[in-house]
């Protein structure tokens, strides 16, 4: 068997009385929070106000820019670079992704383009490298990598999203601290942060943003938490004796609470039409799936998932399907769009658990046979109904669709969603 039949899919004995189950669109449980109404101006704002007099005129800061799905990730980046200018600083952006892109230059650039995020968007230069200059050394004597346009730079500030890690818990997790400690370390910065495993990432962040913050690198941060809709209800610029301190924990406490959830228990099959890096660092968000395959990580309690399709990949991930490891059954059209390039060098700098991650799921002909194959193998009889639920993504979840069998029971703040 070569890997042109697993291209073509494999066929499987999938019992013929196993059918598609008929699915209802329900409508989930949203917080009740008021959304920024200009996340532009609310960037510029922040920025303005916490850090004037903190800003020399002629200032030069490297402006981080991440890889993920952040709502108004155009917005946010523009109004932080047009505050820095009211301020009299000469900012530019850089990519702050780690190894994605390909971990090239060139592919971080792309993956900044197909997010909207160019030099005419955010009306500022951005330059992309690869290379490093360690610029510190943390308490446990770990050298700390920067961007070398960063790293020339008088300060950094990172512009991103607070939410959940995918592979440890702390008290800060994805953020600010984050896009310093990892994001602007490229692919060396990268590697070594998940070398050591998920149960000393949390202290590796807090010892890698004191030394940056020590060494003099770091102006501070631009935070947004985003509703599980996908709004933006809030915009916080931090300084930089406030990133990776009470400030940005408890920006964090707020996003961990905002985490878009699937309120069913037990799920049978989970299908998901597309996966991919601006989505989840994993692909698909374990807080949300609830498989995080961390040694030393617990899965979560709820949702329990037996069996997860998924069906394709977004244009943004450009191939790289890093946690593709997570699924059960995917279609051969999908086994096609993977670079494995891309994704092997991603899911390896993620140390162990992303390599765990990395591995291929069984490849089947089309979704249909997919969708049935997980519905056999569930760990149910075959005529016993399925609790199937299928949503578009795990990045925002406002509705999704659900089988027969879950609709009898449904959690409170479910409903059917209007036809």
């Amino acid at each position: 068997m070569g890997w042109e039949q697993l291209q073509r899919g494999i066929v499987l004995p999938i019992e013929e009385s196993i059918t598609l189950p008929r699915l209802t669109e329900v409508a989930l449980p949203m917080p009740d929070r008021e959304p920024v109404a200009d996340v532009e101006a609310a960037a510029r704002e922040e920025v303005v106000a916490r850090f004037a007099g903190v800003v020399p005129h002629g200032m030069t800061v490297a402006v981080g820019a991440g890889s993920r799905g952040l709502t108004g990730r155009v917005e946010l980046l523009r109004g932080a670079i047009n505050g820095l200018r009211d301020l009299g600083a000469a900012p530019f952006v850089v990519p702050a992704m780690g190894s994605h892109g390909g971990a090239t230059a060139e592919g971080q650039l792309a993956t900044l383009d197909k997010l909207g995020m160019t030099a005419d968007a955010l009306d500022a230069e951005i330059r992309s490298s690869m290379e490093t200059v360690v610029v510190a050394s943390d308490a446990s004597g770990r050298p700390l990598h920067l961007d070398v346009h960063a790293a020339g730079a008088d300060r950094i500030l990172a512009v991103n999203r607070m939410k959940p890690h995918t592979a440890f818990r702390g008290t800060i997790e994805s953020g600010c601290t984050k896009m310093i400690v990892v994001g602007f370390g490229k692919q060396p910065g990268a590697a070594q942060f998940h070398a050591s495993g998920a149960l000393v990432m949390r202290d590796q962040l807090i010892e890698g943003i004191d030394a940056m913050r020590a060494a003099g690198r770091v102006l501070g941060g631009v935070a947004s938490v985003e509703a599980p809709s996908g709004e933006v209800v809030a915009v916080r610029a931090l300084t930089a004796a406030e990133v990776g301190g009470p400030a940005e924990v408890a920006l964090t406490d707020e996003a961990r609470q905002l985490v878009a959830a699937l309120p069913f228990p037990d799920i049978d099959v989970l299908v998901i039409e597309e996966g991919g890096k601006d989505i989840s660092g994993t692909s698909l968000d374990p807080n949300v799936t609830g498989r995080f395959w961390v040694n030393g990580l617990a899965d979560l309690p709820s949702p329990r998932v037996a069996m997860i399709v998924l069906l394709g990949l977004t244009a943004v991930t450009a191939g790289n399907a890093t946690g593709i490891g997570f699924v059960d059954f995917i279609p051969a059209s999908l086994a096609e769009q993977i670079d494995w390039e891309a994704t092997y060098v991603n899911s390896f700098t993620a140390g162990g658990s992303g390599v765990r991650r990395g591995r291929m799921p069984m490849v089947l002909p089309d979704a249909d046979s997919c969708i049935r194959a997980a519905m056999q193998s569930c760990g149910t009889p075959f005529d016993a109904p399925k609790k199937v639920v299928r949503i578009h993504s795990t990045l925002h979840l406002t509705s999704c669709w659900i089988s027969d069998a879950l609709l009898d029971d449904l959690p409170a703040g479910v409903t059917i969603a209007p036809s």
